[in-house]
């Protein structure tokens, strides 16, 4: 699987705020064609592997609320 989910766990630990960020940042995707790399540097085809990319390579960020 690429990419990693071990790195992915360290960025997010929570597999539940993940599976939520990730399908907001593809909705996102679809909706607006907007994408934080050129589509050819994705390995991924689809935009649910697009967001777990972008947040690999830590260009999504999540804000921690208390």
């Amino acid at each position: 699987m690429e990419p990693s989910i071990d790195k992915i766990y360290n960025i997010i630990p929570s597999k539940y705020e993940l599976v939520y960020v990730v399908a907001k940042r593809s909705h996102q995707m679809y909706e607006t064609k907007h994408y934080q790399m050129k589509e050819k540097e994705y390995k991924s085809k689809k935009n649910i592997g697009r967001a777990l990319e972008e947040i690999a390579e830590n260009l999504i960020h999540v804000k921690k609320i208390n």
